[in-house]
């Protein structure tokens, strides 16, 4: 095996114990935080949140097609997450018929919680990294997030 071939292996290794890390500590969180009382999120609005986030103050529509689910189906989640206080609709001023999706300051308390892990993870590479590996690092991550993972994952902002 070649030099190249090994250092990608580790690399891919390394990644996914990165990716496996941080995907166990938001399951533990969404388990740690499920609750049997009215009000609280199921573990699949937790993920319909979690979109909805990630697409900046989407439609309905555009959430739906987004997730390749029905128009009615992603009413009845956000309608439920609006119930709930997570989520509120405001209506655009372009078209009247159209809501954008808006998380609540409720929501917001839940997902700081569920971020707390990640910034524990920068706070403790600013603590033990030269200054020299926080600028190759951080160059690295920006070389992932804007070329390396460049799929069309989110929608354009329009």
């Amino acid at each position: 095996m070649t030099k190249n071939k090994k250092q990608l292996g580790r690399m891919d290794e390394i990644f996914r114990q990165i990716y496996t890390k941080f995907q166990m500590n938001f399951y533990r969180e969404i388990f740690h935080n499920l609750d049997d009382k009215e009000g609280s999120m199921t573990t699949v609005e937790t993920f319909c949140m979690k979109v909805i986030n990630g697409l900046d103050h989407p439609t309905i529509s555009a959430f739906a097609s987004y997730v390749g689910i029905s128009l009615p189906n992603a009413t009845y989640k956000v309608n439920s997450l609006v119930k709930k206080g997570y989520l509120q609709k405001e209506r655009s001023t372009k078209d009247k018929r159209e809501f954008y999706l808006i998380p609540t300051a409720k929501y917001e308390e839940y997902y700081k919680i569920s971020t707390t892990y990640a910034r524990g993870i920068v706070e403790r590479c600013e603590e033990i990294l030269t200054d020299e590996q926080k600028k190759v690092f951080t160059e690295v991550m920006a070389i992932i997030n804007e070329d390396v993972m460049n799929e069309d994952i989110l929608p354009e902002k329009k």
